[in-house]
């Protein structure tokens, strides 16, 4: 989406009424054009590129408010303080800003698609959420499926990851944790998560557990609620993400993820 008000717009209101266009007009049609973009940027982010539950744990509330604040105030802003009908220069003054405002604009957007969470990686004992730009082209083109070779751009995909048979392949993964870059960032370890849930499940938590955490309570009886399911029935694990850290629901009896809740799972 490249964002860029041309200053035609202003200029050539004088020919349709506005014979003295005043500076508060001018940032107001800049503010109405921005916050249209601002709503459009926005449906995609939480509808589509961040989509629930994982939103929260990606950080998308801060990165939108972040880009919508230079999309809607900074440009709009900079309109107000410096049109004025008829000025010498006016145009390119204008053109400048919806330059600047465009660059920033996409600068937040590149930061924002590099953020985007493309897989949810079940290792052990718990979830990792995955962002787009933690991926190297090179260990993705060696995913162990198709799905698992490229960045999702309709929201992540759950997988399970598999630790490798080879001793001398389990070493290298180990000195390569210990340097930061542990398993969930290797899509050739990716597995089909419903085929293998069970070694997760074996390892989650009843839900009586996570609602002695505080605050937790309110929140996973609302959910049993609204869900019509039962403690019995659910069990939960910690998903750790890039922005803050949630607890993943799963069906007791499949491992299926239902859910995440916005509870610190530690």
């Amino acid at each position: 989406m490249i964002f860029c008000i041309d200053p035609a717009i202003f200029s050539g209101l004088s020919n349709t009424g506005f014979n003295a266009m005043s500076r508060w007009k001018a940032a107001g049609l800049h503010l109405s054009i921005s916050a249209l973009i601002g709503l459009i940027t926005a449906a995609l982010v939480f509808g589509v590129w961040f989509p629930p539950p994982y939103s929260h744990a990606a950080g998308a509330d801060r990165l939108i408010l972040l880009l919508l604040g230079v999309d809607i105030v900074v440009g709009p802003l900079l309109t107000l303080i410096v049109y004025r009908h008829g000025k010498w220069g006016m145009r390119f003054d204008l053109w400048v800003i919806a330059l600047l405002q465009a660059g920033a604009f996409l600068y937040g957007m590149s930061v924002v698609l590099g953020s985007r969470p493309v897989f949810v990686v079940g290792a052990i004992d718990r979830f990792m959420l995955v962002p787009a730009d933690a991926l190297d082209d090179e260990d993705l083109a060696q995913g162990s499926r198709p799905e698992f070779r490229r960045r999702s751009w309709t929201g992540p995909i759950v997988v399970n990851a598999l630790r490798p048979d080879d001793r001398s392949e389990r070493s290298d993964l180990l000195f390569s944790g210990v340097g930061g870059k542990d398993i969930e960032l290797f899509p050739k370890y990716y597995a089909d998560y419903a085929t293998h849930a069970k070694p997760l499940l074996e390892r989650a938590h009843p839900l009586s557990m996570l609602m002695e955490k505080p605050g937790a309570r309110a929140a996973v009886e609302a959910w049993l609620a609204d869900e019509g399911r039962s403690a019995d029935d659910t069990v939960w694990l910690p998903l750790v993400g890039r922005d803050a850290d949630m607890s993943v629901l799963l069906d007791r009896k499949d491992g299926r993820v239902l859910d995440a809740l916005a509870i610190d799972p530690w």
